[in-house]
């Protein structure tokens, strides 16, 4: 089957466009463990210096972090999650769940997260209105753009 040329459209599509792109979600990592700075960004994700200047360009531009200058001589930037950037946080969070449980398989975990209620942190979906867990089988897709279906575009 031929890919379309005009795919469904997908605010996950949209999501993985800006974020999605290598080394951005570990940018991301860094900045909430509190290491905003170009070289300890590098140090830490093993990243090209340019590819990595380009992805943080790229965050910027699309309100995910901000940069401020924390020297005048050299100038050098310091980058921080906005509002919208710490909304991340949370994927961040279920993305390291499922890969201790499924890639690592609980065995050498390489960190920790604490929740402010002193256990460690197990994320977990749920639904805002009912508040129960999300589990695949009491979803129901429901397509919103004109010419889709659950299945796939409709018949021009």
């Amino acid at each position: 089957m031929a890919a379309t040329k005009d795919p469904r459209p997908c605010s996950i599509a949209d999501a993985l466009a800006l974020v999605g792109e290598k080394y951005s979600l570990l940018v991301l990592r860094e900045v909430f463990l509190g290491n905003g700075r170009f070289d300890q960004l590098v140090r830490n994700i093993g990243a090209p210096r340019d590819v990595l200047a380009a992805r943080l360009r790229r965050l910027v531009d699309a309100g995910i972090l901000t940069k401020r200058v924390y020297s005048e001589r050299p100038q050098r930037f310091e980058y921080r999650a906005t509002p919208a950037g710490l909304e991340l946080e949370g994927v961040l969070m279920t993305l390291k769940e499922w890969g201790d449980r499924h890639i690592r398989k609980g065995v050498d975990l390489p960190m920790a997260v604490e929740h402010a209620c002193g256990n460690e942190l197990v994320p977990v979906v749920t639904c805002r209105a009912c508040g129960d867990d999300v589990r695949h089988e009491d979803l129901t897709a429901h397509p919103q753009a004109p010419g889709w279906t659950r299945t796939g575009p409709t018949a021009a």
